[in-house]
């Protein structure tokens, strides 16, 4: 097992992994950039390097300062959590140049697995359906006019190195096609390098359905069930729940089996989640493939009982899974909401410093979280503040629990989507567990 891990992010995934490695007896160094020199992640580490300003150019994306910092920690480890470089190929590789394990899958599969494209024709070749649309980078707009004709509207014009629910475009009419073209390429400069885009045939009102693996070297791979993830804003998730609602066993199965084939295609290592969109007709699609922890692990967690970050540990240390695929049971029904810095209604970020704080907590209740009265939540980074976690064995009971930790909670100073979530919880779409990636929009309509 590693001596020292050094956790290559912030907030409450890097107090996450520091627990993790404190309970099996495993040094942890974090890194901070100005504002967050006094945050509780950094303060629960065993040592700490600052790596810059504020900014994340400057500090948790500056791959050249994070390399000094981990070659002068001495860790012979890396976690690089989610986000950021979490799956950056060229940072995982220069982590491997210098000796040091990294904490996920190889740089080579991370390579492959960045473009969209490159997944798209990874799930093909491993037998595993995929949205109809292009598969290579599209090069010009006549090329884009093209396939714009040939699938019909509406199309889903997508940033090929696109992630975390950005650089997707929805094209209702051939009209919008060359003005969404042209701020696709904007934004592609700006945030993803210069990447292209390709096009998918946009699946109206879907369901987004993902698949928890562990895999080890020699292409084994185990899976740990599906969440649902259906519950998102801007292509980007708010609530996550596991079971999934309303899938049949045979679905279950079938899902959990395309995801499986996925990543022993192309050898994958370590953790990593398989997403999917189901269709009204009950069709999956693969979507992408998540090569690292997932902000939702606790659902996972709370239903299997297993820790998915010390998994981590021990395939990157051994090479061998913990446990087998008839020892992960699946028990209650655990639902994860994410309490967001954001205006409830309009999603907007809001920064500002946390006046007062009252964290829930009793049986079936879990809160990951790096916030405190004080602090001061920035306007650089994700405004995720806390992920509330609830379990029940059932998921009237999961829901009736999660209404009541809501309550419990306070955060004052920024605007949460704590009424969001409230409110969410009154939705009959959502108590009966029929809805699909439509839900807020129909939500904030009425």
């Amino acid at each position: 097992m590693f001596n020292k891990v050094f956790v290559a992010n912030r907030g409450e995934i890097a107090r996450r992994v520091i627990r993790a490695c404190h309970e099996m007896g495993i040094k942890t160094v974090a890194i901070y950039s100005d504002v967050d020199k006094n945050a509780l992640y950094v303060r629960e580490a065993d040592e700490a390097y600052h790596i810059g300003h504020s900014r994340p150019t400057e500090s948790y994306l500056n791959i050249p300062k994070i390399i000094e910092a981990i070659k002068l920690s001495g860790a012979d480890a890396v976690h690089p959590g989610y986000g950021f470089l979490a799956e950056n190929g060229n940072f995982a590789r220069s982590v491997e140049e210098i000796g040091v394990c990294w904490i996920g899958p190889p740089a080579k599969v991370m390579e492959l697995l960045e473009s969209k494209c490159s997944s798209r024709h990874i799930a093909r070749e491993a037998g595993v359906p995929v949205v109809p649309g292009s598969i290579e980078q599209i090069n010009s707009f006549e090329e884009l006019e093209r396939w714009f004709d040939m699938l019909g509207a509406p199309i889903a014009l997508k940033i090929d190195l696109g992630g975390g629910g950005k650089g997707i475009y929805r094209v209702n009419d051939k009209s919008q096609l060359k003005d969404l073209f042209e701020a696709s390429g904007r934004e592609s400069q700006a945030y993803f390098g210069g990447s292209g885009v390709y096009v998918e045939k946009l699946i109206d009102k879907p369901r987004h359905i993902e698949v928890q693996i562990l895999a080890a070297p020699g292409k084994k791979a185990i899976h740990l069930w599906e969440r649902e993830c259906s519950v998102q804003r801007r292509f980007q998730k708010l609530i996550e729940e596991s079971p999934a609602s309303n899938l049949t066993k045979e679905e279950i199965e079938q899902v959990t089996q395309m995801a499986i084939k996925i990543v022993t295609y192309i050898g994958y290592e370590n953790a990593g989640t398989v997403e999917f969109l189901k269709d009204e007709a009950g069709n999956f699609y693969f979507l992408e493939v998540n090569n690292r922890i997932q902000v939702e692990h606790p659902v996972t967690e709370m239903v299997t009982k297993r820790d998915l970050i010390k998994a981590q540990l021990e395939i990157a240390a051994t090479g061998k899974i913990p446990f087998e695929q008839d020892e992960i049971g699946r028990t209650g029904h655990a639902i994860e909401v994410r309490i967001n810095a954001e205006d409830p209604i309009t999603f907007m970020p809001s920064p500002g410093i946390i006046t007062s704080l009252q964290i829930p907590a009793g049986d079936g209740i879990r809160v990951d979280h790096s916030i405190e009265e004080g602090m001061q939540i920035s306007a650089f980074y994700d405004p995720l503040l806390a992920k509330l976690i609830v379990w029940g064995n059932s998921r009237s009971e999961a829901i009736e629990r999660l209404k009541g930790a809501l309550n419990q909670m306070e955060i004052s100073g920024v605007n949460t989507t704590i009424d969001f979530h409230k409110k969410l919880l009154e939705n009959s779409a959502f108590l009966e567990g029929i809805y699909d990636t439509s839900l807020i929009s129909t939500l904030n309509s009425k």
